[in-house]
């Protein structure tokens, strides 16, 4: 079977921490709805990536997106989100919300949300769990049914409400009631029907105005189920069929036309009539199969034969063969129409966040990517083999195609390649892979913190480069100031050179000098960063004057201007989220305040439990990890995000101006 109208589609995907049952949830959707093929993706490597299995339930046909919950891999779960209408943050009943959660749920604001609390057979205050997913994401969170006293089962509390059915907390009545409030808010032509003629509504009546509420984010159902027992199981179903967004009822994603200040929104329509789109969300790299492309179908239709273009390149390639993913299956298919998701393979010239067109009128258009969280811990690789530089290079680039919070830089100090991702346990992944798959055998080395300089006053620079040795010389004087910007703006450069003092020919030999001492540092070898250059004037020579003399030249400017505007040395920070027992909170907090961390926030989750929030400079957070595994027993949650810049102190800052040798010459 394939689906043949964009109407029958639901695109779903789970999000959430690990151990909250994702997998076995989609597992035990799967087996209600017959499809003997289990999908997901355990516990072994295929939890290293989003997988794909889908269902037909009722006419519709369901896609589901199991994705990792490794923090260090949100990354790859959060990418999933540019191929779907629906976000499910899977809970677990047991554990209740963790930084996870949280985390998913703001990423995915402007999606129709749904929070699925799993693992309801484990027991525990459900009532209490509802209060605080309400204080956690606010009254939008209403339950679409509700745990019956023992577990076993859950009570409707929407489609068919029975007044009469017991519930572990609150009641169906007062339930029902309050989604039919929440969603004809939305609605005043409803709101009336409701309020003064005192008339039942239908669910077909609710289901347009249902959808809008979902749109907008007024509502975000809460649905309780056991993947162990099967408990709401079908009532799940049910509601991702009958209640969830089609890809004409969802909010549609955001096409754009260039780049920067100049992009332009581009219609789209999920009509299968117009020109072909699609989007790439995800790249995997088999070792028997090759790269597999993952797309989502936005507009218009492929099947197999189709000619379409990767970006605004002018060679189409030929889809040979057409592939639907269930779980680690691969199965073709004939087409696909606006809203599926589907698959080639062996298409090396195929990248993540790819769009495929039929059409040159769609050259240039890209998609408006997720806030990924910024790579923060790093590592150095050094290959034992020479012969093996070459293959590190390639390799990193596939896992770079693969996860989109790797970073790959080089260190010019120590001329090591630099990988980042989003922690320790982000970046032994990283390693495995190298080894498993590509049979890479490294060292490792702590890559230097990624210090920044900055200024925060400005000043004027002007220097003169001048080499005679016989024959031509080398001549170029160039002026220039400097000007601080806001943490976070980046550079800019400014013009006011006048009657030609500067030949307009050798211009872009003083931006490259400039950028070359931007890259070098001027006070400790970091990269300047929130800056603004103008060259303002400048002296040429008919004869000496040539590319490298105003290189050099824009260099030392910019160096000598840059140490005149009161040079500042940043060191970065990160935002650090633990879950632990009440009993470690601490020791826990102790270990954060010895690494100079701040406690910015206390949060309970559940019960015997505080989440805490801290920023800490990276510098002091090497061992973090093990240290927090030592002091909870293995018992807590770990998660980290760059958290930005800030000055450092001026012992550390005298102590790297004289590691660098006094600033640069």
């Amino acid at each position: 079977m394939t689906p043949s109208s964009v109407h029958d589609i639901r695109n779903i995907t789970l999000l959430g921490q690990t151990g909250g049952g994702k997998t076995a949830l989609v597992k035990a959707l799967l087996a209600t709805a017959g499809v003997e093929d289990g999908g997901g993706g355990g516990n072994g490597a295929h939890s290293l990536a989003a997988t794909l299995a889908h269902l037909e339930w009722a006419g519709h046909w369901i896609n589901l997106l199991d994705t990792p919950g490794l923090p260090d891999l949100a990354g790859r779960a959060l990418a999933t989100l540019e191929a779907v209408e629906t976000a499910a943050i899977v809970i677990s009943a047991a554990s209740g919300i963790d930084s996870g959660a949280r985390r998913m749920m703001a990423a995915a604001e402007g999606k129709c949300r749904l929070i699925i609390v799993n693992k309801i057979d484990a027991g525990g205050d459900f009532g209490a769990l509802m209060e605080s997913i309400v204080d956690a994401f606010g009254r939008e969170c209403l339950p679409l049914n509700l745990p019956t006293p023992d577990a076993a089962a859950v009570a409707d509390c929407f489609f068919a409400p029975d007044a009469k059915a017991a519930s572990a907390f609150s009641s169906v009545g007062a339930a029902h009631e309050a989604i039919v409030d929440q969603i004809i808010e939305l609605d005043e032509d409803l709101m009336a029907r409701y309020l003064e003629q005192g008339e039942a509504l239908e669910p077909e009546q609710l289901h347009a105005p249902f959808e809008a509420a979902l749109r907008d984010g007024h509502l975000i159902p809460v649905c309780f189920v056991s993947a162990q027992t099967g408990a709401g199981i079908r009532e799940l179903l049910d509601i991702l069929g009958k209640l969830m967004p089609d890809p004409t009822e969802g909010n549609p994603p955001q096409f754009l036309r260039g780049e920067g200040s100049a992009a332009v929104p581009v219609d789209i329509a999920p009509d299968p009539t117009r020109h072909a789109l699609a989007h790439v969300f995800q790249i995997s790299n088999d070792p028997y199969r090759g790269k597999i492309a993952l797309f989502r179908v936005h507009q218009g239709a492929i099947s197999p034969g189709s000619a379409l273009f990767i970006g605004d390149g002018r060679k189409p390639f030929k889809v040979a063969h057409l592939l639907r993913l269930q779980g680690q299956s691969t199965i073709e298919t004939r087409l696909a129409v606006p809203g599926d998701l589907c698959a080639v393979s062996r298409i090396e010239e195929l990248h993540h966040d790819a769009v495929l067109h039929d059409s040159h009128d769609e050259d240039f258009l890209h998609l408006r990517p997720p806030a990924y969280p910024q790579p923060v811990y790093g590592l150095a690789l050094i290959a034992r083999k020479h012969a093996d530089e070459q293959r590190l290079g390639e390799a990193l680039a596939r896992l770079v195609d693969e996860d989109p919070c790797i970073e790959v830089g080089y260190d010019p100090r120590s001329r090591h390649t630099v990988v980042r991702g989003l922690g320790e346990q982000h970046l032994k992944i990283i390693l495995g892979e190298l080894a498993a798959r590509w049979n890479l055998e490294l060292d490792t080395a702590p890559p230097a913190i990624p210090y920044r300089e900055t200024i925060i006053a400005t000043a004027e620079a002007r220097y003169r480069h001048k080499k005679q040795s016989g024959g031509a010389g080398q001549f170029g004087e160039v002026a220039l100031r400097v000007e601080p910007l806001s943490r976070g703006a980046g550079i800019e450069f400014g013009d006011e050179v006048k009657g030609g003092a500067i030949p307009v020919q050798f211009m872009p030999a003083v931006e490259k000098g400039v950028r070359q001492a931007i890259a070098e540092g001027a006070l400790a070898g970091y990269p300047i960063h929130d800056l603004r250059i103008v060259i303002t004037d400048g002296k040429h020579h008919p004869v000496d004057s040539n590319e490298i003399s105003f290189v050099t030249a824009g260099r030392h400017a910019l160096i000598d201007a840059v140490l005149a505007a009161r040079p500042q040395i940043l060191e970065p920070i990160v935002e650090v989220q633990v879950k632990v027992a009440d009993a470690h909170f601490g020791n826990v907090s102790a270990e954060l305040a010895g690494r100079r961390g701040r406690v910015t926030a206390t949060d309970s989750p559940a019960s015997g439990w505080t989440l805490i929030t801290a920023s800490v400079p990276m510098a002091d957070m090497d061992g973090f990890e093990a240290r927090l595994k030592s002091l909870c027993a293995g018992e807590s949650e770990f998660a980290i995000a760059s958290a930005g810049y800030v000055p450092v102190t001026g012992d550390v800052q005298a102590r790297l101006v004289a590691e660098h040798g006094g600033g640069a010459q």
